[in-house]
């Protein structure tokens, strides 16, 4: 039986960052999936696909735009075979170069599916139908999420898609129902409503992306509202039955009155569940909690002493770069270093159009722990470079301890607020004063900026935006 010391099981962002910081350590790894080059579901079926399609999305958007800045473009035409191709050529290209750079630093690549027989051996299932055990000192499980599914949506359909389908891109429906509003739905909505497909999403809850503060997500429902067919909020699916036409679905508002609409097809995105069943932990002394999602300490260890876990089988929230980060303390820790895993701040983005991006504390966590803060918000209606992108309704916004300045959260709506995220998350984990932002000179023109001057709306000195003087 060959034996390494590092098994990592999975190949996602964490699985393969946690493979190549333990290979850069000196320890010998191998690392397991199904997949033949690392990436999981965020190159192939999630993060990079998406993104690749939003781009897409967002230049017909603008396209739509130019008009009111004196520019006539001929309506696209969409050669979906080809676009398909690119959103295809993108995702060959880069999980292609996560697997050389796993050769290049001599990580075992073994494709199949592992399974512990116990704290120290595991059976891996080849595609082929055979199997190898394989002996580790330490393992760490990085076996990530799939898409929810809801069992009265599972009619056996294949008009009923999740997001793997929706991102295959295998025809543009006429119409199309988004089974929630957070998001993974939304980013689907935008793509397929650039499109041409005549999109409607249905929530439950009373507002979209339930996690993120409302006056972030205002400007995003307004675009939304002029682009989608319809936004039912406080609205359930009682149920779907396949018709000749499409799909007939069965809602119930928030007054409890019912109605009915058909679809060509529905997209069910309500959340992903963890990986974490026919893993053979219960071969081990691994814990799994009431919500599937093993538990784990600050260095990411298991009940199992030599058994780590990291990405989002741990957990909320459930990003690609909280598991990239995880993989490198599990690695650390498993080489003999001291490492734990606690930020002060993890970032959130939603790519949609406009993004939305938030860390650290949010306002309605504040509300709720009736902790006291302050909010400075500058508008983008008073950013120039906002203004000349003809983008003024997005926001920035800072959540500040009201004794000592310090910098608790932030929250962004706009173009490129995931990118202008990380400058707030830089604060919030450095413990940075709403002095250190304000004395910090941003180039002008730009939206980062924005940063700048949301502080100094907290000391009421913003040059763009009057504010009363503090008393």
């Amino acid at each position: 039986m060959d034996k390494v010391q590092v098994a990592v099981i999975g190949a996602g962002p964490g699985g393969y960052a946690a493979a190549f910081r333990a290979a850069s350590l000196g320890l010998q790894v191998a690392l397991i999936d199904l997949e033949p080059n690392p990436g999981g579901v965020c190159l192939y079926r999630g993060c990079i696909p998406s993104k690749a399609l939003l781009h897409v999305a967002r230049l017909l958007s603008e396209i739509e735009e130019a008009k009111h800045w004196g520019l006539d473009f001929q309506p696209p035409a969409i050669d979906l075979d080809r676009l398909r191709a690119w959103k295809d050529g993108v995702v060959a290209k880069m999980t292609g170069g996560v697997g050389q750079l796993a050769r290049l630093r001599k990580v075992r690549q073994v494709q199949g599916r592992a399974r512990f027989l116990d704290a120290h051996i595991l059976r891996v299932e080849k595609a082929g139908g055979s199997a190898e055990d394989l002996g580790f000192d330490h393992a760490i499980l990085a076996t990530g999420s799939r898409p929810a599914k809801i069992p009265a949506f599972d009619i056996g359909s294949s008009r009923v898609i999740d997001s793997t389908g929706a991102l295959a891109l295998e025809s543009v429906p006429a119409s199309l129902l988004v089974v929630g509003g957070s998001y993974i739905g939304l980013e689907m909505a935008t793509v397929y409503a650039a499109l041409g497909t005549q999109v409607s999403v249905v929530e439950m809850m009373s507002g979209l992306i339930p996690l993120a503060d409302r006056d972030l997500v205002k400007p995003l429902a307004a675009r939304l509202e002029k682009r989608l067919r319809r936004i039912m909020l406080g609205t359930k699916v009682l149920g779907l039955q396949e018709r000749l036409d499409g799909l007939e679905v069965r809602f119930e508002d928030s007054e409890g009155k019912g109605f009915a609409e058909v679809y060509e097809k529905v997209l069910v995105a309500v959340g992903r569940k963890p990986n974490s069943e026919h893993l053979g932990l219960e071969n081990t002394r691994a814990r799994i909690n009431a919500r599937g999602f093993v538990e784990v300490d600050a260095q990411r260890r298991t009940a199992e002493p030599s058994i780590f876990a990291i990405g989002d089988l741990t957990g909320d929230p459930m990003l690609a770069h909280k598991a990239s980060h995880e993989a490198a303390v599990a690695a650390e820790v498993i080489a003999g270093h001291t490492a734990a895993f606690e930020p002060n701040a993890i970032p959130a983005v939603i790519f949609t159009d406009p993004e939305i991006a938030w860390c650290g504390l949010t306002e309605t966590q504040a509300q709720e722990q009736q902790r006291p803060i302050k909010v400075a918000r500058f508008p983008w209606a008073a950013s120039g470079r906002a203004t000349t992108l003809d983008r003024s309704e997005g926001l920035t916004k800072l959540i500040l301890d009201p004794d000592t300045q310090r910098i608790l959260g932030a929250g962004i709506t706009g173009p490129g607020a995931g990118e202008l995220i990380a400058e707030a998350t830089l604060a919030v984990e450095m413990a940075a004063l709403a002095t250190d932002l304000k004395l910090t000179i941003h180039p002008h023109p730009t939206l980062s900026e924005t940063l700048m001057e949301a502080a100094e709306v907290f000391f009421a000195q913003s040059a763009h935006l009057y504010t009363p003087p503090k008393k």
